[in-house]
């Protein structure tokens, strides 16, 4: 999910190593396709491999706004490849080698083309050595994602393809890996990603520090946060380490919700089941430095201190969205559905209204303060959003939410909590899209007919007629 503040596979296990001077290479036909096809970002990723890590090693000047980069990339062919593509926006490429052998390769837009001297197949490795000035994405939405300067230095966001401005990969969410990062900086400034602390050594003015992700991760909630930062590192009563880092200006802000984290931990455990990552925490930037929360995994990145609903609501998105990860981008209402339907279940449960009340309250008309908000809850239906502008939009959210409800209402209070941990059981550390939820629903429920909710709610334009 990525809230703006108005409103709130199995992986191969293959090296892509990418690493520097380039040369160039004519267009011919090849196996590995430019683009996975997805519906709303056609460009995104690349066909014929599978990415199993990323070991990227790099370098960062703030104020020269300058970024150096060796990508070492494990990957998988599932087809001879004569070439491959990777996505890679801006930046300069000096070299590339294909299991050590140089590579041709040239350049078109975000896409990458390497032609190795060989055919690949099976396990391969790509190394690529690039450097430049990381740049900022203009979303259709209008959002700015990539690599974003702050005053102290850059927070690098990936949703949708912001990722493919700070390295070259797979970028679509259906290519999940693992991950290992060792950023060089200058001596005052830390770097926080996703993952672990996996050690900091300090040579003269700089300081490099590693991070390591060993769950499978779409490139998208990768992240990496330079700065002046107060960093914690503590635990949950259950031992899950919990590291948060803070701008100092929002250090006292920060301090009373970011407390909370344990507790709204343990509350999504029992709820939604085993948390299915190795540590958990929160990036908390200044509001203008990150103009909307993202659920990075891990770690997700608030813009300023949270409130209890924001928190909740990322929290929620590391099981559905982080772990249960969308198979292309017109099933976001899985991520933004679920974490707001979390939402409504919290409140429900710590004295707020219920889950029904917010369902009537929506469906009435009258829950937001603008007509506008309130008429655009049924401008389309939450599992086929119109256009790329629409993945984080008002339906997405709150209709998918009271998809989930209609879906309560039909299996009952006692069977509903199973169903909520069972999908996110099911498809843990995975990908999975809208058909697989409405299946995984009917045969967790085969006596229950939902056939309606599917029609109406799901895809049904408007708003539907209340039974």
């Amino acid at each position: 999910m990525r809230l703006h503040r108005p409103c709130f596979r199995s992986v191969a296990a293959v090296l892509l190593v990418v690493s520097g001077a380039g040369c160039g290479g004519g267009a011919e036909d090849f196996a590995g396709g430019s683009g996975v096809g997805d519906p709303y970002f056609p460009k995104a990723g690349n066909g014929g491999y599978d990415v199993g890590h990323y070991a990227l090693d790099l370098a960062y000047d703030p104020r020269a706004h300058h970024l150096t980069g060796t990508a070492t990339i494990t990957a998988r062919a599932s087809k001879d490849l004569s070439a491959l593509n990777l996505d890679l926006e801006g930046l300069d490429v000096e070299e590339v080698t294909v299991d050590g052998v140089t590579a041709r390769w040239s350049r078109a837009g975000q896409e990458l083309t390497v032609r190795p001297r060989e055919a690949v197949d099976g396990t391969f490795r790509v190394t690529v050595r690039y450097a430049g000035a990381p740049v900022a994405l203009t979303d259709p939405d209008g959002s700015e994602e990539g690599w974003l300067r702050t005053a102290d230095g850059a927070l690098a966001l990936g949703e949708p393809v912001g990722s493919m401005t700070w390295f070259p990969g797979n970028h679509h969410p259906s290519d999940k890996a693992t991950y290992a990062l060792a950023v060089t900086v200058p001596k005052e400034l830390r770097v926080v990603s996703n993952g672990e602390p996996a050690g900091e050594e300090r040579k003269g003015s700089r300081t490099t520090y590693r991070w390591r992700t060993g769950e499978p991760m779409a490139s998208y909630l990768a992240t990496l946060a330079i700065g002046r930062y107060d960093v914690r590192r503590t635990a949950t009563a259950g031992g899950l380490p919990v590291h948060t880092a803070v701008d100092p200006e929002q250090a006292e802000a920060g301090r009373a919700p970011l407390a909370r984290i344990p507790e709204v931990l343990a509350w999504a455990e029992r709820t939604f089941g085993p948390y299915p990552f190795s540590s958990a925490g929160a990036i908390v930037e200044r509001p203008e430095d990150a103009g909307y929360a993202l659920e990075t995994q891990n770690r997700p990145v608030f813009p300023g201190a949270p409130d209890t609903a924001l928190l909740v609501h990322e929290i929620a998105h590391q099981w559905y969205g982080n772990s249960v990860t969308p198979r292309s981008w017109r099933d976001m209402w899985l991520n933004e559905g679920f974490a707001t339907y979390a939402q409504w279940l919290w409140q429900e449960e710590h004295g707020g209204d219920t889950a029904r009340q917010t369902f009537d309250a929506l469906y009435a008309g009258g829950y937001f303060p603008d007509a506008e908000t309130n008429e655009a809850l049924w401008s389309f239906p939450p599992a086929e959003p119109p256009d790329a502008a629409h993945i984080s939009a008002t339906p997405v959210y709150w209709r998918g939410a009271m998809v989930l409800h209609k879906v309560r209402q039909t299996v009952g209070d006692d069977a509903f909590p199973a169903l909520l941990r069972g999908w996110a059981q099911e498809h843990r550390h995975g990908n999975a899209d809208t058909g697989d939820f409405t299946s995984y629903v009917e045969e967790s429920a085969p006596e229950k007919d939902f056939a309606g909710i599917w029609e109406d709610w799901l895809y049904g334009t408007g708003r539907p007629e209340r039974p």
